[in-house]
């Protein structure tokens, strides 16, 4: 039989200023998609090659583009799926503490290598009491204080890591609690090579399902300049290796969130380019097509510095 993988998803339609509903079908033995829509009860799409999905994009949560669509999985359409594709998908929160900001692009590297994606990746520094609030189960441990005037004394780096048993390969990555103990018992392991220290750390602390945002970026929006790390580079596993070489140019990264824009977002940030360049069209589609990571690049002269750093808009 052949294997075919079924997602409920939603697309806003613009013009009709409506949330429609679509079943996504994914059969992986040859790269085709099938779309029917749920409300009007018939096929929206018939089976057809489509090389940009691919099964690592599916699951629950995430934004997929199929023909210029923006599609939200929501769901999964059948058992089957469930079964297979959710039973290992795990969510875990990577805390990247003061003393291993710089270091970053080290970090994710590591993550990278292990097979797990960042789904979501904010920088915020966090004061005394939001640092306390987020280490409450510990504060009658004798190190509480210590440790929340360490988590407050600078920037830090929340993201969302995903994958087949994503919290057990985040704990081998992270080794030992002591990075001491660490360097001697897991050289390779990220506390042996970074020095940073663990406690058990919550998503929705940083990401919030329902109401609000979290703690505020650090973006001081002064002396700075944006920088866009495109989901291809992100899907590609790139995001490590960029952000090394921006460190290693001596820019500063004053900070850095994760976003999924949708069509008009993306459309609104390139108008300047509407009507100038002929790569307009795709230029849209290429920043909608994944999630992004944008970066504060911070320093005396940075736009046009980081500008001659990137080169020509054209490889």
């Amino acid at each position: 039989m052949e294997e075919r993988y079924a997602f409920l998803s939603e697309w806003y339609d613009p013009t009709a200023a409506l949330l429609r509903r679509y079943q996504l079908f994914y059969y992986p033995q040859d790269n085709t998609v099938e779309m029917f829509d749920v409300k009007n009860q018939r096929i929206f799409l018939r089976r057809t090659k489509y090389e940009d999905l691919h099964q690592e994009d599916l699951f629950v949560g995430n934004r997929v583009n199929v023909f210029s669509r923006q599609l939200n999985l929501i769901d999964y359409g059948d058992q089957y799926t469930a079964n297979k594709l959710g039973s290992k998908k795990e969510r875990t929160l990577a805390l990247i503490k003061p003393d291993v900001v710089t270091k970053l692009g080290d970090v994710l590297e590591s993550i990278y290598s292990s097979n797990l994606i960042v789904t979501k990746a904010k920088m915020t520094s966090l004061t005394w009491r939001q640092a306390a609030d987020f280490y409450v189960e510990h504060q009658s441990k004798p190190f509480f204080n210590n440790l929340v005037q360490f988590v407050s004394s600078g920037p830090v780096v929340a993201m969302e890591l995903m994958g087949d048993e994503a919290m057990s390969i985040w704990r081998r990555l992270l080794g030992p609690g002591d990075s001491a103990v660490a360097r001697k018992e897991a050289p390779e392991s990220v506390r042996a090579k970074l020095g940073t220290d663990g406690v058990k750390n919550e998503l929705e602390f940083f990401f919030p399902s329902t109401i609000g945002h979290g703690p505020s970026n650090t973006a001081i929006f002064t002396d700075c300049t944006c920088c866009i790390i495109k989901p291809h580079a992100i899907s590609a596993g790139l995001t490590g290796k960029i952000l090394n070489s921006i460190s290693a140019a001596g820019f500063q990264i004053s900070a850095l969130q994760m976003f999924n824009l949708d069509r008009a977002n993306a459309e609104e940030f390139y108008e300047v380019y509407k009507g100038v360049v002929t790569e307009y069209a795709s230029m849209v589609t290429e920043l909608c097509s994944g999630p992004c990571m944008v970066l504060e690049i911070h320093g005396e002269n940075t736009p046009k510095t980081f500008r001659d750093f990137c080169g020509p808009a054209d490889p």
